[in-house]
């Protein structure tokens, strides 16, 4: 299937790729750092045509709920203000970067970059109609957030090469990938996604 290269009406959104999530992180996600390229490849392209950019991030405050010590699934992880929490500077965002800080309710998982946040409004507002995403991890926060994206009507490209997963179950990836096709989701390499013409 031939993807219409990124033009007026889309957005990139980069999803989690934090220090903590990358290796030697409190969390790294395996070979999380090899979403790295093609996303810089997609922020080049989309800030070179002057197309929006986002970026979310965990923010979460030190008794968040997804943490162990709360009951939580997680160790301590994407503190807010914490350097576990930055992007790296490998992640070459533009001054112009979006971002979109979530999961700072103690009570709430949201996974989703549209969970409790503005996204959707900001979105909407810049009258986007398809974002093309990456980022970590494919089986949580990119899961959700496709989701989330699909539920607004949003057309999404999932960068293949630029998302990896945590499969704490064996496979989890690979269901993730299931549900988001199924909710409509295209997958394609950044290469693919972004070629010309």
């Amino acid at each position: 299937m031939r993807i219409r290269s990124p033009g007026r009406g889309d957005a990139l959104l980069v999803v989690d790729v934090q220090k903590d999530f990358l290796s030697g992180g409190a969390l790294a996600v395996p070979e999380g750092d090899a979403v790295i390229p093609p996303l810089n490849e997609a922020i080049r392209v989309f800030s070179q045509a002057g197309f929006p950019i986002f970026a979310t991030r965990d923010w979460h405050p030190p008794d968040h709920c997804s943490f162990v010590q709360q009951g939580g699934l997680w160790p301590p992880h994407c503190v807010a203000g914490t350097s576990g929490a930055a992007f790296p500077k490998s992640l070459r965002l533009p001054a112009a970067t979006v971002v979109i800080s979530k999961a700072d309710d103690p009570a709430s998982e949201a996974y989703s970059g549209f969970a409790g946040t503005d996204l959707a409004d900001l979105l909407s507002d810049r009258r986007v109609e398809r974002v093309f995403v990456g980022g970590l991890a494919t089986d949580y926060c990119v899961l959700q957030t496709v989701l989330d994206a699909r539920a607004v009507d949003l057309d999404v490209i999932v960068l293949d090469d630029a998302v990896r997963a945590v499969d704490v179950e064996s496979g989890d990836g690979a269901r993730a990938i299931g549900r988001m096709r199924a909710a409509g989701a295209i997958f394609a390499s950044a290469r693919t996604a972004l070629a010309e013409g």
